[in-house]
């Protein structure tokens, strides 16, 4: 014998279907907050190869390397007083990647002084150096001045001098 649903059991089936509870709806997602420029990561730009022949010219290219990638520099007057001056000894590959830096001499500002070496390892690689300035093994070194002012900006000596 066949079983059929009458129109009555039909309409109770439709019914019941229908008071299923609603498919599962994902939350919404917060939407990411925005960043303002200032507090985005600096792009650290293409390296010119560009090989100065004077050592202060390969460290005016460094310190211009090294100030492109950091958002602490300051580019303004210089201030009456400097809060910190951080001497960096920087040593760099022949195929201009950083092979040391380390603080050369600092009047004891710790921060200041991690802001100084984060900024070299930030902004590695660099050019490399010429042969005429690289030592036997093809690398370079030098010492390297941060200027540091009241806010914990800095500017770096080799480009505070005029060219």
């Amino acid at each position: 014998m066949k079983r059929s649903l009458s129109l009555p059991g039909l309409t109770l089936l439709a019914l019941l279907a229908s008071c299923a509870p609603p498919p599962p709806v994902s939350a919404p997602q917060p939407a990411a907050p925005a960043v303002p420029p200032a507090a985005r990561p600096a792009v650290v730009p293409a390296v010119p190869y560009a090989q100065p022949t004077t050592i202060d010219g390969y460290k005016r290219e460094f310190a211009q390397h090294v100030s492109q990638a950091s958002g602490d520099v300051y580019t303004d007057p210089f201030p009456d007083v400097i809060k910190s001056i951080v001497v960096l000894d920087v040593t760099i590959a022949r195929d201009g990647k950083l092979l040391r830096v380390s603080v050369y001499r600092s009047n004891g500002y710790k921060a200041l002084e991690n802001t100084a070496l984060d900024s070299v390892r930030r902004a590695a690689p660099f050019a490399p150096p010429s042969p005429k300035l690289a030592h036997r093994d093809g690398s370079v070194n030098f010492l390297e001045t941060f200027l540091f002012r009241d806010d914990d900006r800095f500017r770096i000596q080799s480009l505070a001098r005029a060219p």
